[in-house]
């Protein structure tokens, strides 16, 4: 138990006590819990786009009442990610196809700009982590793991982020990312895309420790699948249930 002691009052100079159990001032919100929890798996697709959620099962899970639940999905429906109608349920959040082309468009577009700087300002230390990332890399092909060389891929990604030295930067490119990986659940799912994008990583990783920041941006920007036969390669990946309907139409 901790005492906390609030000021003296001024109209008796006496000092009020209060008591607070140990666990009431550690525990988190079973809601803060159950949603930290939620938005996990919806964003690493392991919750796909247009899964129903169930308030009764989810409280079952949790082994909490359904309170707490409701007040997740409601903070949850709040960032977009799922999809709260009456008399229908609760729902992942599904985007259109128009919308994901356009945050990959965007984060080809950071990521590109963050190559350019990190070339513009490479030193030893960042040419030693791009040959160590590389590596990984190839390890993780060679071996066929698909998790590992997804593992590997997001460390050689966040070498690059860190090597911008621009914060800002680099918390936008991962906050996008976040956004989009539902979608992005089979990237390395084949030996093709595994090649495809170890040559690239083997590509921008040289260009940046060059410091050639040309070639180090138009390196980065056709590595993420934002370009015509990029995001159509990339659709072909996606179950078409995961996306919403486009509003007018979007052609690929």
């Amino acid at each position: 138990m901790k005492t906390i002691e609030p000021p003296v009052s001024p109209s008796d100079g006496n000092i009020l006590v209060a008591v607070m159990p140990d666990d009431a001032r550690v525990r988190p919100s079973l809601a803060t819990d159950i949603r930290a929890a939620l938005e996990e798996e919806i964003e690493t697709g392991a919750l796909a786009p247009g899964t129903m959620l169930d308030e009764r099962a989810l409280a079952a899970r949790f082994e909490v009442s359904r309170t707490p639940v409701r007040e997740a999905l409601q903070h949850l429906a709040a960032r977009d990610l799922v999809r709260i109608t009456p008399r229908q349920g609760v729902v992942v959040a599904r985007l259109s196809i128009g919308k994901v082309r356009a945050m990959l468009e965007y984060i080809a577009e950071l990521e590109s700009l963050c190559a350019k700087l990190a070339a513009r300002r490479v030193n030893q230390v960042l040419r030693d982590v791009l040959d160590d990332a590389v590596r990984r890399c190839q390890q993780a092909a060679v071996e066929g793991d698909a998790p590992d060389y997804a593992r590997a891929n997001a460390f050689f990604h966040e070498a690059i982020y860190t090597g911008s030295r621009n914060e800002c930067l680099a918390e936008q490119i991962r906050i996008a990312r976040r956004q989009s990986q539902r979608y992005r659940a089979k990237d390395f799912q084949n030996k093709s895309q595994v090649t495809r994008s170890l040559l690239g990583h083997i590509e921008i990783a040289r260009a940046i420790q060059a410091g050639d920041e040309t070639l180090a941006a138009g390196a980065m920007l056709l590595h993420v699948p934002s370009g015509t036969t990029g995001f159509s390669e990339f659709l072909a990946t996606v179950p078409m249930h995961f996306f919403d309907a486009d509003i007018g139409g979007e052609t690929i």
